[in-house]
């Protein structure tokens, strides 16, 4: 099945991530020590099982909790934790089930979490979105192994920070409706010296988006330069608008003055090729 040849992809290319992670200074899709892959997970069926990849790149066994939480997304992208669903809004995590709960990984060392579909006779016609989240518990010293204070008339405090990465599990079922238009589109010099290009994304339809921006200068004389590059850029139900802004490379020797800009927004590169929407800017 396309599913489980994607996944099988998907766990090449993270063992390959891993590899290059722990013998060199390349970051991928971490936070604090944890690292997983993919970024995110889509049932485009009523039956499937996921697969995340867990690994611990710190110098340090952790333990990680494994649980859901729901989001909403503001239109700047930010989002916010929501425990009620906006209109227009499924949660996921009531047809989903996962193992292990909760992981122990010792240095360098990596883990495959399943996700997979359960109740799936109740599922309607819709896209259902939870997020599950990787927390990284903590290791606390037992009393009487901390260091004591000289001074015992002075109360200490010990902020230890705890770092998680929550991953978008989506389920979809039915036909997509989904079109998307690009919109607001501009150009201006943030401090005189930084080329900012801002634009909104547009979705109507049952179900969310996400894909790739890119953002071609073309000049008077038709020389088209890639100025500006997003990866994984999603609008997520029920929201219609998302409001984006991309600094656009200066290196380049690009006169910004003339020309125009051309945008893009396509389906992940791992993916079937599909342009979603497509707009110009006429420089000034």
């Amino acid at each position: 099945m396309l599913e489980e040849i994607i996944f099988r992809k998907w766990r090449r290319a993270f063992i390959l991530a891993f590899v290059l992670f722990t013998t060199s200074t390349i970051s991928v899709f971490a936070q604090g020590d944890l690292m997983v892959f993919p970024k995110r997970i889509v049932f485009d069926s009523p039956r499937g099982t996921g697969e995340l990849n867990i690994a611990n790149i710190g110098a340090d066994t952790a333990r990680y909790n494994i649980s859901f939480v729901q989001y909403r997304m503001n239109e700047d992208g930010s989002f916010t934790e929501i425990t009620t669903a906006d209109e227009g809004q499924n949660f996921a995590d009531k047809f989903l089930r996962y193992y292990p709960r909760s992981i122990i990984l010792a240095p360098k060392e990596s883990q495959v979490v399943k996700v997979q579909l359960t109740k799936t006779d109740q599922l309607k016609t819709g896209e259902y979105r939870s997020h599950i989240y990787f927390r990284a518990i903590p290791n606390f010293k037992p009393l009487g192994e901390e260091e004591k204070s000289k001074d015992s008339t002075t109360v200490s405090v010990r902020l230890i920070p705890v770092f998680g990465i929550t991953i978008p599990v989506i389920i979809r079922i039915g036909e997509v409706t989904t079109k998307t238009t690009l919109t607001d589109l501009n150009f201006s010099m943030a401090n005189d010296t930084i080329p900012t290009f801002k634009l909104a994304f547009n979705r109507k339809g049952n179900m969310s988006r996400y894909g790739d921006l890119t953002v071609i200068h073309i000049s008077p004389q038709g020389k088209r330069t890639e100025v500006g590059k997003a990866n994984g850029i999603s609008i997520y139900t029920p929201n219609a608008i998302r409001r984006f802004q991309l600094n656009l490379r200066k290196d380049l020797k690009v006169d910004f003055r003339t020309g125009k800009l051309y945008v893009t927004y396509d389906a992940p590169s791992d993916t079937k090729k599909e342009q979603y929407a497509e707009a110009e800017l006429e420089l000034k």
